[in-house]
């Protein structure tokens, strides 16, 4: 391929600086040697044609030749091409000598030289045949001996390669007749300027993205902006990654060109560089970490010199044509510059040096997920090894939450030969994987065939749980539920395997009103006339039930709970019993106990086995924090919401913006749910409840009370009575006293408390009796709050917030019956401890109840207006992306000054982080 003509570049300054000086000294009669060396690519034709342009204006002749491989073949090609002699002389025969054949071509040389100055300018020296290079040297050393008007310009390339290379030009020459120079690849600023010149109105980004494909190479370059300019609107289209976007083709021919340069042994190494570099791009890690390391590896499959190949690859490193990841792992520069060399390497090579790579890997000690990265692309091996390496790597892939490549390992793996018991496992773990993964249709199908395997009973039963998980979650509980009964017929003898059947059952049911009535209706048959089937697991699942239809104390239940945990257990049937032992616990207000079972359960559960227990674990730690009063937490990392289904993390997340007195995020949190088109199930329960609070919250009791007789509507028809988990009948009767109907207000805050009653706990007793106390009014409606403050003030810690409720409807009771004075002292302990706990809402509420009974002018501590006017301008400022320092620096203040008052912000907001002040300040 011909080099491309280039504008002059600075890097080329020197070089042809040098030969415009040899030129002029050589026609003052005292010829020499220049030598331009340079890597493929870097511009020595361009160089040599320049100085031969300079030279012939002025006056000099000029005798050119371009060495090519083709001359190995014929003695002295490259001189006869040099002087013009192919049609006058022909090379000598055996009989006439190399001496006296480059004696007469000496004599051809000074005759020219006796006629006029001569620039003899040889290009690729380093391809020229064996005699011509001999007599190029002894040139050189006679011309620099004598006053012959002949300046010998030659190009050589000095580029590191696989192949040992031959002597260098000047080997046998003294220093003293050499002027070397050696050409640098194009800085990226130049690179730069040269796209500019040709694209005036390129973007910065498309720009660099050029330099980078062009690795620092005129040629690469050049070629690479010819395409680019054939494929219309450069600038705007992205820079390909594949040659297949690219035309003329300018770019992959020159690559094509440098390869051939380089040698069959550094080709070699450079497609296989690619092969490897096509598994790379995109993953964090690679088969090595050092140029050392992947030196030895491309060596072996090579089968080249592992010293010269690491060489190789510093030396291209430096040249630009590799890059040095953060781990110390060369890559090629560009994508498009290793699809241009992966050109040439068929696609069944390159399976064969994947596979060759992970066996030379997996015997050199690479960690699993490494190998397994060349297997993905090798194409199946046939033997046992390779399964073993890929589900060993799906299986750190998993730990470390990398969930799509422990689905591609699995994946991989399948094409492998493998025992059916071990399919059966594998084909569980990469169905439940597939479930869980949004957008993914394969989990089922995976699921359903790893059920019909022979396979161990325990394992049947895992994939049939994991399967009847995956179609309740596309909102087929009772599909589920079939499934696990109709499996449990053929495990009669093993009651272990049937717990975990039934419980799995219990657990699915709750996403349908009507299959959860019907599957608790047969457990507690089960449990009455089979009592040895009804292990811990159920017993625990059983109690729950009883605990929601407001039939069990939570005093009763914890005992229960506590004896059940006592029990062996055995593993399948264990995280049933751990996670509905602890949302017992939580409902009881034991919220120490609770949260030590959640993490024991989660401790113990796979991630690669779809389990419903896992989403409960989840749930439960989710209703934990809530009942803490932990709302900060709750809104750190706020659920996504595009084309969401109501969960319960939705549901605690709205709640906790409304304590926080973030109303209007609250509204737009609201209705970013869709539920028109939820399933029926106690989340949807749950999110209504939590609309309910918010509307009501901002003044909408019509609305509110629509939500919360809903949610109790609901609620009732799953058998869910007890005020332990949604107390929408005080919530509702709130919202009917607002509404002006006092006597149904009154009749479902009596019923409430009857039911709270029933379950005994503070928190429970403590609502019902506040709101009852509110709607009752007068004499006996003080009664009623009081004994609620004295109940909550000896409970738990985490009823702090119900015990700050209680507070204010005490104040609000006081003042109407005109006790003043006891009204405030309530109302400022209620706002003191709100602000302790970061509830906004409560907080002003107190504040507001203070004013209406004559307090003094009251100080918000927290909120927006709680910010002193030196906070809010550091919040604005911060809010509009300014570091801490340009916020010291505008308002020239200490930085320390800064943090200070963004932490006192965050506090008084309720936040977390920097992102959530401009939402949070109204300024989004």
């Amino acid at each position: 391929m011909s080099a491309l003509r280039e504008v002059p570049l600075r890097e080329h300054d020197k070089a042809i600086a040098l030969l415009t000086a040899g030129a002029a000294r050589a026609r003052a009669g005292a010829g020499g040697l220049v030598l331009v060396r340079g890597a493929t690519g870097t511009g020595r034709t361009t160089v040599l044609e320049t100085a031969a342009e300079d030279a012939a204006a002025h006056g000099m002749r000029v005798l050119r030749a371009r060495c090519a491989p083709g001359d190995a073949e014929v003695p002295f090609a490259a001189v006869f091409r040099l002087l013009g002699l192919e049609a006058v002389c022909e090379p000598s025969g055996p009989s006439g000598g190399e001496r006296q054949q480059a004696a007469r071509l000496w004599q051809v040389l000074c005759s020219y030289a006796g006629e006029s100055p001569l620039l003899v300018a040889v290009d690729d020296v380093h391809l020229a045949d064996a005699p011509s290079h001999r007599w190029l040297v002894e040139s050189a050393r006679r011309i620099g001996r004598s006053n012959l008007p002949v300046l010998l310009a030659v190009t050589e390339r000095s580029q590191y390669d696989v192949d040992p290379p031959p002597l260098h030009f000047t080997h046998t020459l003294s220093r003293a007749l050499v002027h070397t120079h050696t050409l640098a690849p194009l800085t990226a600023q130049a690179a730069a300027a040269l796209v500019r010149a040709r694209f005036p109105g390129a973007p910065r980004p498309w720009t660099e993205r050029c330099v980078r494909a062009s690795a620092g190479s005129p040629l690469l370059l050049h070629a690479l902006l010819e395409d680019l300019d054939g494929l219309g609107d450069p600038g705007r289209r992205p820079v390909p990654e594949t040659t297949a976007a690219l035309y003329p083709g300018a770019y992959p021919a020159a690559v094509s060109w440098w390869l051939d340069s380089a040698g069959p042994a550094t080709a070699v190494v450079a497609r296989t560089l690619a092969v490897l570099d096509e598994e790379w791009e995109g993953t964090a890690d690679g088969p090595a970490g050092s140029a050392e390391e992947l030196g030895g590896l491309l060596a072996g499959l090579a089968g080249a010199d592992p010293a010269r190949v690491t060489g190789w690859l510093t030396a291209t490193t430096g040249l630009g044509l590799l890059r040095t990841e953060p781990g110390g792992r060369p890559r090629y520069a560009h994508p498009l510059l290793r699809d241009a060399v992966l050109a040439g390497v068929p696609a069944v090579r390159r399976r064969a040096l994947h596979r060759t790579a992970a066996e030379v890997m997996l015997h050199g000690g690479a960690p699993a997920d490494t190998v397994a990265r060349q297997l993905l692309l090798s194409g199946p091996v046939g033997e046992t090894w390779t399964s073993g390496v890929l589900q060993a790597a799906a299986s750190l892939a998993v730990r470390d939450g990398r969930v799509a490549d422990a689905v591609a390992f699995l994946r991989r793996a399948l094409d492998e030969p493998l025992p059916v018991e071990r399919r059966q496992r594998l084909l569980t773990e990469l169905g439940s994987l597939d479930a869980a993964s949004p957008g993914s249709s394969s989990g089922i199908p995976r699921l359903t065939e790893a059920l019909r395997l022979p396979a161990a009973p325990q394992d049947r039963v895992r994939a049939a749980v994991a399967l009847g998980t995956a179609l309740a979650g596309r909102g087929e509980a009772r599909a589920a539920v079939e499934l696990l009964r109709s499996l449990g017929g053929q495990f009669g003898d093993r009651p272990d395997l049937l717990t975990t059947l039934h419980s799995a059952s219990a657990l699915l049911s709750d996403q349908d009103q009507a299959v959860r009535r019907e599957v608790y209706g047969w457990l507690c048959e089960i449990a009455e006339h089979a009592p040895e089937q009804s292990g811990p697991a159920i017993r625990v699942l059983l109690l729950r039930y009883a605990a929601t239809a407001g039939r069990a104390s939570a005093a009763e239940a914890m005992r229960q709970v506590r004896e059940l945990l006592a029990e062996p257990a055995d593993p399948l049937t264990e995280p049933f019993l751990l996670g509905t032992a602890a949302t017992v616990a939580q409902w009881a207000d034991e919220l120490d106990e609770a949260e030590r079972l959640v993490e024991r359960g989660l401790a113990g559960q796979r991630p690669d086995l779809l389990h419903p227990m896992h989403e409960a674990l989840l749930n439960t730690r989710a209703d934990i924090v809530a009942a803490r009063g932990a709302y900060v937490r709750l809104t750190g990392e706020p659920p996504l919401l595009k084309d969401a289904e109501p969960t319960n993390v939705h549901a605690h997340t709205l709640i906790a913006l409304v304590e926080l007195g973030r109303t209007a995020e609250a509204r737009r949190f609201a209705d970013g749910v869709d539920l028109r088109n939820a399933p029926d199930s106690w989340e949807l329960n749950r999110f209504l409840y939590a609309r309910g609070v918010q509307r009501a919250a901002v003044g909408d009791p019509a609305g509110a009370l629509h939500d919360f007789l809903e949610c109790g509507r609901r609620q009732s028809a799953r058998e869910v009575v007890s005020p332990v988990v949604t107390p929408w009948r005080t919530a509702a009767a709130e919202c009917r006293l607002a509404l002006g109907e006092p006597e149904e207000a009154l009749a479902l805050a009596e019923e409430e408390l009857r039911l709270a009653r029933v379950w005994g706990t503070p928190r429970t007793v403590g609502r019902a009796l506040r709101v009852l106390g509110t709607v009752t009014g007068g004499h006996r409606g003080l009664e009623l709050t009081e004994e609620a403050v004295h109940l909550l003030r000896s409970a738990p810690p985490a009823t702090e917030p119900e015990l700050v409720a209680a507070l204010i409807a005490q104040g609000r009771m006081l003042i109407t019956g005109e006790e003043g004075s006891r009204a405030r002292e309530c109302l400022r302990e209620a706002a003191g401890r709100a602000e302790r706990l970061g509830a906004v809402r409560w907080g002003t509420l107190a504040e507001e109840a203070l004013r209406e009974g004559g307090a003094r002018r009251i100080t918000a501590r927290t909120g927006a207006d709680s910010l002193t006017a030196g906070e809010l301008r550091v919040a604005r400022l911060a809010a509009e992306g300014r570091t801490n320092t340009d916020i010291a620096d505008l308002l020239h203040l200490a930085r320390r000054t800064v943090e200070t008052h963004l932490t006192s912000t965050y506090k008084k907001l309720g936040i977390r982080r920097r992102t959530q002040l401009g939402q949070t300040l109204g300024l989004d």
